[in-house]
């Protein structure tokens, strides 16, 4: 390895030495097991002589922290562990405004014997060894180029997704229409950077998706909650100064009513009148259990004026960060731009593989199968629900909205008995919702009633 060593002009140097590797090995840029230069290879480098290293070696063998092994060279002892951490300054530098107390998201929450965790798929089942496959083809020398790839995202991916959301949306689009993102969220991130300015009024759904209302916070926006019914939002309740409207229609998130007919109308003619723009995501069409769905507000877009977005991590996995969004003749350079400024483009290997994938119709048969695990977990989850458990009506996606009073305590109870329950108030940020979100990606169909038997209300009541 290079090592940055700076052992002075003069002095003692072989202390200096000593010193500079033991503070490496307590704060663990050395690890146990790591070899050390020979001392002559270090002694060229650090331009001292063999017999100061030799030295400095001795010393800190000595002390337990190296050990020489014959014919082999001289290692970090194995007992050694780092008893502090390499940190660089504190500063004074200070954030702007908006992100000063926003702490990251919990991405890796701690393990639980049985997780309803909202809107994560269930990992084995996805297809491993055909994306094992898809992706070593990708990675043969005769596919990989030099240099950077288009920010829009791999030609063959933006074609994929146009004529699977031909097919199984009805949107109107073509491959230059497409515009593809590492996951939804930096969608949305594009979206804000070329819209929003300090100040402007974004309307987002009360209660929705923390994620984004957060995002266009950070951007400078003035967000505004508009509460959602049965049919989906409320249209008349939109703030009039709104220049950009953030809408589940397909299954409002987290409640899960569908954008009535009536209301997408009405929603696409205030838009047309206040010149907003509506930010339509998608995020789990893919999976319904009742009805046909509805007519994508971008498919009925005569205007220009939506922007919609999707992923692939509900159906097959978060990890991947492949996302898209799909945009008016109008917005594409800009935000094509955007992506360029921010990480030029994505990982073409996913990428590729992906469009192979979605084009050999492997996605499509996924979510077939998949749709039947989901369902029949969906089912279970729906007969075990307790009397006083309220589920709201719902006909798509990974999880389910139960009202109850008692929502927090049964959380409470559930994490004590290792099991994860979300409740639905951390989905508000105005007026709280009693109730429970339940994902059922990850608990079997089979452990579903046992487990909701345990957390549900105590005996007596």
């Amino acid at each position: 390895m290079d090592w940055q060593l700076d052992v002075g002009p003069r002095g003692d140097r072989t202390t200096a030495l000593y010193q500079q590797i033991r503070a490496a090995v307590l704060d663990g840029r050395l690890r146990p097991g790591d070899r050390l230069p020979p001392t002559r290879e270090l002694a060229g480098l650090v331009q001292v002589s063999r017999g100061t290293v030799s030295a400095a070696y001795e010393r800190l063998t000595a002390e337990g922290f190296l050990e020489g092994r014959v014919g082999a060279g001289t290692f970090v002892a194995a007992g050694v562990r780092p008893s502090r951490t390499r940190r660089a300054p504190g500063g004074a530098v200070r954030p702007r405004a908006a992100f000063r107390g926003l702490p990251p998201f919990t991405t890796e929450p701690a393990p639980v014997r049985h997780d309803f965790t909202v809107g994560v798929p269930d990992p084995t089942l996805f297809p491993l060894a055909t994306w094992r496959r898809l992706v070593s083809a990708e990675l043969r020398s005769s596919r990989l180029t030099a240099g950077y790839r288009e920010p829009a995202g791999h030609p063959s991916l933006r074609a994929a997704i146009a004529r699977h959301l031909g097919l199984a949306r009805g949107l109107r689009a073509g491959a230059d229409d497409v515009v593809v993102t590492t996951g939804a969220q930096q969608a949305f991130d594009l979206v804000g950077r070329v819209l929003i300015e300090p100040g402007t009024v974004v309307a987002v759904e009360e209660p929705g998706y923390p994620p984004v209302r957060r995002l266009w916070e950070s951007l400078g926006a003035r967000v505004r909650g508009v509460p959602v019914d049965a049919e989906g939002l409320v249209v008349d309740a939109l703030p009039a100064a709104a220049r950009l409207v953030h809408v589940t229609p397909s299954h409002q998130f987290p409640l899960g009513a569908v954008l009535s007919p009536a209301r997408r109308t009405a929603l696409l003619e205030w838009a047309d009148r206040r010149g907003a723009v509506l930010v339509e995501d998608d995020y789990d069409s893919e999976y319904r259990y009742a009805d046909r769905p509805l007519e994508p507000l971008q498919a009925r877009d005569a205007g220009g004026r939506v922007v919609y977005v999707g992923s692939f991590s509900k159906t097959l996995l978060p990890a991947l960060r492949l996302g898209f969004l799909v945009a008016p003749a109008s917005l594409r350079p800009a935000l094509v731009t955007a992506r360029q400024l921010g990480d030029w483009h994505g990982d073409p290997v996913a990428q590729g593989a992906l469009a192979r994938f979605v084009d050999d119709g492997l996605l499509a048969r996924h979510v077939r199968r998949t749709a039947k695990v989901y369902a029949a977990r969906r089912s279970a989850l729906l007969e075990a629900l307790p009397p006083d458990w309220d589920p709201v009506p719902s006909a798509a996606g990974l999880h389910l909205a139960a009202l109850t009073e008692d929502a927090a305590a049964i959380a409470t109870r559930a994490a004590e008995q290792g099991v994860r329950l979300e409740t639905l108030d951390r989905y508000c940020a105005d007026a709280p919702v009693a109730g429970l979100a339940l994902g059922f990606g990850l608990v079997t169909a089979e452990r579903i009633p046992e487990v909701i038997r345990r957390v549900g209300p105590r005996p007596g009541r």
